[in-house]
């Protein structure tokens, strides 16, 4: 019987693939309002399973996938989905977000999430459809590519699927929706240990509304206002992500071989304005999308996705690539294997620096790229030296050296933003709970230069504000929304008119402002409000009827952002294990000015000391105040070998 609260369908699917069985899986509506729906429920679910010792390619491993109670009730930009499984990349959670159709169909189904425990003894593809369970061969589909797969599988219904990549288990595999990714940690790869090659969902299920009428009005001016904004209406729908190039070169925070630099010479040449004017066939966008930043471009004849801000500037900028046809090409090649572009393009650019630093030599050195194609070919089949390269940077430097320059956190490659010229996108990198990940950073570049204009290099303000970021993104996209739709928070004045006195006043205040943003994040009656330019908790409450306020928004975020670090706490992460490489804290970018690098330590201990944690760790007591389930046994256990770093008599 499906239970009273609205806007979700009231299931959870558990299905065994070493048996081949389904169930439910016991979620209440207590449940529901307490983690929402989407990464902070993943957490939530996955923190009362994981244990001490447990690894990616351990048969008990979860694959958790989510929606969120937004997921198709009519809401601009609401098609995400998540999937959270352990990470073999990193070893600890990894929450990956995607906009393909897979979410709407599986709440279509009869379901908010689905949960698959196991491992196949050959290949499988799960059916899950109008609420009915079933198992196909899909064997004839092993070694198939992501488009090949998804072309052999129903044309009306979400898939997911992986790729060469993924069943070769390279540690940074993704999964597929569409032309859609799921892309980050490597979940391709536990999807190929589990030797499950694709799921598809369909139904005719809407999920009911307390409050159609209200929502309808509100989804119009949710839609206006994100289609008059200037980054959401203007700059994302013209030029994508890719038109964040050129103002990252501005700001010396684009990644330029092997993040030595913060600018590329050649900057110009792989921009978003050369990719909308050159070789952008037209804009399109996610279901459900208002923004449209999605590109499509041609290969081989073919129209597909065009390259994204991080794939133009890793595949370009940081290994010294000007030609971006190139980079087209490769994106679509990386697409077909099932790689994260992000990864694979880190660890090519360190490869080619231990090239240089003489360390090892695999064939890649900056600036040359007739050989790049069949590195990832090699890549995603682990053949000769791709099999090496498929196991990511942190493995690499611990093999090869040149730990210094391997360029990643928590063993997940950075994205394209050089944080010594955006030193809150540095502590951002660091505290992010699934390694180096510029949107679970917080994504503080937003405010250093790609679309306001506070001081770069200042720490002040940033733990408050790195925080705030972060909780408010977690809530967001465990709405079902896309991330995108919190830029609309940022009002548009300062950004259109940067030279006004009141958006520099404002500019001027923001390094100052941690303690009123702690204020707000500790006393959240002080926030229980809803403001118009976060529109979501309105949209829960009319959906839902869910009583949601700015504040309550934050708490949920800081509940996800909790849970998902306790989580990688029991499941091994150590004490202080929020690092950067030396390279980003150590040495200026620029030689004449020492600002120009990370002060981690510093902006650290305010961060902590903030969030109610020690070390990276969070306190007992501020795990039950946000209601986050882990016994007082389990809790001491794993903090006390988080410390421990492999000591014999501790």
């Amino acid at each position: 019987m499906k239970d009273k609260l609205l806007g979700y369908m009231g299931k959870v699917l558990k299905i065994d693939l070493t048996n081949r069985t389904s169930e439910d899986f016991p979620w209440t509506d207590k449940d529901r309002e307490r983690t929402l729906g989407g990464k902070v429920m993943a957490a939530d679910i996955l923190l009362s399973h994981v244990r001490p010792g447990m690894k990616a390619y351990d048969e008990d491993n979860w694959i958790v996938v989510t929606t969120g109670p937004l997921t198709g009730v009519g809401c601009p930009n609401t098609s995400r989905f998540n999937i959270s499984t352990i990470s073999p990349l990193t070893g600890i959670i990894t929450s990956s977000n995607c906009g393909g159709d897979f979410g709407l169909s599986l709440k279509r189904s009869g379901y908010d999430a689905v949960i698959f425990t196991g491992r196949a003894s050959l290949p499988v593809t799960v059916n899950i459809i109008n609420g009915n369970v079933t198992f196909d061969d899909a064997s004839a589909l092993w070694g198939l590519t992501t488009g090949e797969t998804q072309n052999k599988l129903p044309a009306y219904h979400g898939k997911l699927v992986i790729g060469p990549a993924g069943e070769n288990k390279v540690r940074y595999a993704c999964v597929f929706s569409n032309e859609r990714t799921a892309g980050r940690g490597g979940v391709g790869a536990v999807f190929g240990d589990k030797k499950l090659k694709a799921v598809t969902a369909f139904g005719v299920k809407i999920p009911e509304v307390v409050d159609r009428e209200s929502l309808r009005k509100l989804n119009e001016k949710w839609t206006h206002t994100l289609q008059n904004h200037p980054l959401t209406g203007r700059q994302l729908p013209k030029l994508g992500t890719a038109g964040l190039v050129s103002p990252m070169q501005a700001h010396k925070i684009l990644a330029t071989k092997n993040f030595s630099a913060g600018r590329f010479k050649d900057f110009e040449k792989i921009s978003g304005e050369e990719l909308a004017e050159n070789h952008m066939v037209s804009n399109a966008a996610c279901t459900t999308c208002v923004i449209r930043c999605a590109r499509t471009v041609c290969v081989d004849g073919k129209h597909v996705k065009g390259p994204e801000l991080e794939t133009l500037g890793l595949l370009g900028a940081n290994i010294l690539n000007n030609d971006i046809e190139q980079i087209i090409k490769w994106n679509y090649e990386l697409d077909e294997l099932g790689m994260d572009t992000i990864s694979a393009a880190g660890v090519i650019a360190f490869a080619m620096e231990l090239k240089e630093k003489g360390l090892w030599d695999c064939g890649l050195e900056f600036g040359k790229t007739d050989n790049i194609s069949g590195i990832f070919h090699d890549i995603a089949m682990r053949k000769g030296d791709g099999d090496i390269l498929a196991e990511g940077t942190r493995i690499m430097s611990e093999k090869f050296g040149g730990k210094e320059f391997a360029i990643h956190a928590k063993g997940m490659e950075l994205a394209a933003y050089e944080p010594r010229h955006a030193v809150g996108q540095g502590l951002g990198y660091a505290t992010s709970n699934r390694g180096g990940c510029h949107l679970n950073a917080g994504y503080m570049v937003v405010v250093e230069g790609l679309g306001l204009d506070v001081d770069s290099l200042t720490p002040h303000g940033k733990a408050a504000l790195t925080i705030a970021f972060q909780n408010l993104m977690e809530a967001v996209s465990a709405c079902g929304s896309c991330l995108f739709s919190s830029y609309a928070v940022l009002p548009g004045f300062l950004i259109d008119k940067p030279n006004w006195f009141l958006t520099r006043a404002i500019l001027a205040c923001f390094p100052y402002v941690g303690p009123v943003v702690n204020l707000l994040s500790h006393f959240t009656k002080v926030a229980a409000i809803n403001l118009p330019l976060v529109p979501h908790s309105y949209a829960l409450k009319y959906a839902t009827g869910i009583k949601s306020t700015v504040a309550r928004m934050l708490t949920w975020g800081a509940f996800g952002y909790n849970t998902e670090r306790i989580a990688n706490i029991v499941l091994g992460q150590k004490a202080n294990a929020d690092k950067l490489p030396k390279r980003l804290t150590n040495e200026p970018q620029d030689l004449s000015d020492p600002r120009t690098k990370v002060p981690l330590e510093v902006m650290k201990k305010v961060y902590n000391r903030a969030r109610g944690w020690k070390d990276g760790i969070p306190t007992y007591h501020r795990l039950k105040t946000l209601g986050v389930r882990i016994s007082k046994e389990l809790y001491d256990s794993v903090v006390k070998e988080a410390y421990c770093n492999g000591k014999s008599d501790c």
